[in-house]
Formats: structure tokens, sequence, C-alpha cells
């Protein structure tokens, strides 16, 4: 008890030596302690992740407007959905001259998302507060200490507000990339109120784990997106030369559209279920090799 309770102090102190902290914060969620030399499990791999892969292009990979002209590069813009600005102050955000419906975005952070289903109901000036309050923080030191966003240049995008017919919500699609090559990805529903997934093979054969919640045979089922082949091909493009990223798109309407690249799922926090797919998946996540002085990775292929 006394040492969680010390991990948990440690932890909220993100301005400690990487190779210190991440140990801390993996103990205060696992309650497990890290060998940051030999990790085993998913999570513990992405911990190392943060402390030792540093490719300069990954600040590219965070960032919400950057990663852009890196997926018209790797695929082609048409996978893109439709941008209306990039603002470096919430000021600037045209809001008369924007559709009923958008979706706000912060560049640098991971969760700063505000959707706007109806923008007469938008409250303008605690909007604009927010997104101000947005820019100022650094997600490096907001959680526990995701590299790749270290460095990215706070902005705020704006796009088009998807939908699909039919459907209340969308279906999210992540793929688990690793070194190019996809070993499993995840549907996820309704996201805002009754979130549930399912996990599934590249031949959309249902698997038997999750993450947070398991799949609730009661919840709607996932009939298999015709653009599913698509999908794995452009993930497998876009995830090429990378030990680890996941790959997100949305399905609208056989549509295929880029959501975003994660380096760093829930901050290295993902409660597998059962538990031991943390390991399992951990073995498909192939770390680099370090030089003899172990210091962070900075050249990407």
């Amino acid at each position: 008890m006394l040492r969680h309770f010390a991990m948990r102090t440690l932890r909220k102190m993100r301005w400690l030596p990487p190779k210190f902290y991440v140990k801390c914060h993996y103990e205060y969620f696992s309650r497990k302690k890290m060998d940051l030399e030999n990790p085993v499990e998913f999570n513990e791999k992405l911990e190392w992740y943060k402390v030792f892969y540093h490719p300069k292009i990954l600040n590219q990979l965070a960032d919400k407007y950057a990663v852009r002209a890196y997926v018209e590069e790797k695929i082609g813009s048409e996978y893109l959905n439709e941008l209306y600005g990039v603002y470096k102050k919430g000021e600037e955000i045209p809001f008369d001259e924007l559709p009923d419906r958008f979706v706000i975005k912060a560049t640098h952070a991971s969760g700063f998302n505000i959707i706007v289903s109806d923008k007469s109901n938008l409250d303008r000036e605690k909007t604009i507060k927010k997104l101000n309050k947005w820019l100022g923080i650094n997600q490096y030191y907001r959680k526990g200490q995701e590299w790749a966003y270290k460095d990215i240049e706070p902005r705020i995008v704006v796009e088009k507000f998807l939908e699909e017919e039919g459907r209340s919500f969308l279906v999210d699609y992540k793929f688990y990339c690793f070194n190019g090559e996809i070993k499993f990805f995840t549907a996820h529903l309704d996201r805002f109120t009754g979130h549930n997934h399912t996990t599934y093979d590249v031949n959309f054969n249902l698997l038997p784990f999750g993450h947070e919640t398991l799949h609730d045979n009661e919840a709607e089922a996932i009939e298999k997106p015709s653009n599913l082949a698509e999908m794995i091909r452009l993930a497998t493009k876009l995830s090429e030369n990378l030990p680890f990223v996941r790959v997100d798109f949305y399905s609208i309407d056989g549509k295929t559209i880029f959501g975003e690249l994660t380096l760093y799922p829930a901050d290295a926090r993902l409660k597998w279920l059962p538990e031991k797919y943390n390991k399992i998946v951990g073995d498909y996540f192939v770390l680099p090799e370090l030089n003899n002085k172990k210091e962070p990775i900075t050249k990407f292929p």
C-alpha cells in the first residue's frame, strides 16, 4: 500500500527522467514492476517505446494536422476527411462560415475534441476559452511522457462532421500494426454512450479478447465492412517500418476515411481482457535494437 502511494505521487512528477518515470507510471497502473531492460507485455513495450524510440517522424504522425501530409504521400488525399481550417487561436475560427455540424480537434494532444452537431447550440465564447486553454497544454507533461507529442506545435483543426446513413454513430476501426503487419483490429461502436467493441483477425473472424470491455453478444452485430480489404491494405501501407502503430479508419457507406495514427494506445494503460493477452500481443511487438550506450533511436528507415 505504501509503495503504491509512492508510485501515485511519482507518476504525477512528469518532469522526472524518462527511464525512471515510465517505471513508476507502469507500476502505478499495473501494480507490477517493470523491467525496462527486458519488457515483455504490450503495455511494458509501449513504455519502452516512449523512452527509446524517437525518430523525428513520430512528431508528424502524432500531429493531427501534419499527419495529413504523411497520409497523402503514402496512400493519397482521397482518404482524408475534409478540412475546413487550421488555427493557432480559438478566436481565429470563422464560426459563421462553418456548416451547422463540424468537429474541432487539437493537433497536439489526445482526447481534445469537440463534436458540434448543431452550431446554433454552441457557446462560442466558452468554446474559444476551452480551445485556448488546450493550446497551452503539452501532452507529454499532461499524461505519461508520450514522447511523440512533446514537440508538436499546438494548433486547432476543424473538420467535416462524419455520419453514416442509418446509424446514430460511426464504427471506428482500429488496426494494430507491427512492422507493417496487421495482427488484429478492433471495431468500436457508440463511443459516447454505450461504448462497446469487438476484436477480429484480418479474415474477420471474431477473436476472444479485447480491452476494457469484452464483446457483448447482446450488442449490435457488426457486419463485415465492404471495404475491409481496402482498409487492411491502407493500414499496412501507413504502418510500414514502424515497430508498432495503431491505424484508425472510419467506413462511411463503404468509403474509407482516415482517422488517426496512435503510437501509445491509452498511454500504455490498456486493460487487456483476458489479461494473458497483454503478453500475447506483446510478443507481436518486436522492439528495435539499441546501441551499446542504450541511447534513444532517432533514425527512421
